[in-house]
């Protein structure tokens, strides 16, 4: 019985055997916060800037970036929309509700969907520098970008300032590469996967609202429509489950915005369209409709 006692820690030595497991486990914790902030720090200074036009390298962008040169070739479009995931779903075949809305409200206008998933405004610029743009001459052209850019952690002024001349700079080539067009810039839509973004996307929508000039290029700004004057979503507008992308009734309010600036650029639609056939998601093939798709 005495051997056993003697082989037992004291009640000191397992108080100190315990505080020591906390501090190694306070410091490994510590340390993993630590790497993980660096981490982040080095993906966001290994990113282009947002005013630099940058392609997207994986296969499954290559074969869309083909897919839509394609359809700009094909011409016949008076209404050319341009932007990220938000504007692709509307105009994709994968997203056939989507769709069947965006013929709904567009038919007869000669729309065509040049949007990409996960696009950031560095994207977006590059596939319009590199053929998506060209020779389409549309009469108007919509632009939605920059929530990518954005994201869901909240950065400081020098974010917000370089958002804003990415989306300038789309702009502008827009301006170089249709010049006859009337450009429709949208603002950025709210999202609340992180409320603490929405002073963010407030800023810049009021730095981009000054690139309009009621002429050539027109502000359009629905979102009082989709969330309240605080920036929370109102119900029904976006998916419930990533709280960014709209649903029918967020793009209705989306198109609610744009026919009346439609209709005045281009007139009553008419009774046949010309625009080419909408594409989808090259790697949605097979998937089920939308599964998984940007």
């Amino acid at each position: 019985m005495n051997l056993r006692i003697a082989n037992r820690p004291s009640t000191k030595l397992r108080a100190a055997l315990r505080l020591s497991k906390s501090r190694e486990s306070r410091t490994a914790a510590a340390l993993a916060a630590c790497l993980a902030a660096a981490a982040v720090s080095l993906c966001a200074q290994s990113r282009p800037p947002a005013d630099l036009p940058a392609p997207r390298t994986d296969e499954n962008s290559k074969i869309a970036h083909q897919q839509l040169l394609e359809k700009a070739a094909k011409g016949g479009i008076d209404v050319y929309f341009v932007g990220d995931s938000i504007a692709r779903r509307w105009g994709a075949t994968d997203y056939p509700e989507l769709l069947a809305n965006w013929k709904e409200n567009f038919f007869g206008w000669n729309a065509a969907d040049f949007g990409w998933g996960a696009d950031r405004t560095e994207n977006i610029l590059w596939r319009l520098q590199n053929g998506e743009l060209d020779a389409v001459n549309p009469k108007a052209i919509v632009i939605l970008a920059g929530t990518n850019n954005v994201g869901n952690t909240p950065g400081d002024a020098g974010k917000v300032a370089e958002i804003t001349r990415g989306v300038a700079g789309i702009v502008h080539t827009c301006r170089q590469k249709a010049p006859a067009a009337t450009i429709i810039l949208t603002a950025i839509f709210p999202r609340n996967d992180n409320m603490a973004v929405m002073p963010e996307i407030d800023a810049i929508n009021a730095n981009i609202a000054r690139l309009a000039d009621d002429r050539i290029v027109r502000f359009l700004n629905v979102n009082d429509k989709l969330a309240d004057k605080d920036g929370r979503l109102i119900e029904g507008m976006m998916n419930a489950r990533d709280k960014l992308h709209p649903t029918l009734k967020g793009y209705q309010v989306w198109a609610d915005g744009l026919k009346p600036l439609l209709r005045e650029l281009l007139g009553a639609p008419a009774t046949t369209d010309h625009a080419p056939q909408p594409t989808g998601d090259p790697s949605a093939a097979g998937r089920g409709r939308g599964a998984g798709a940007p």
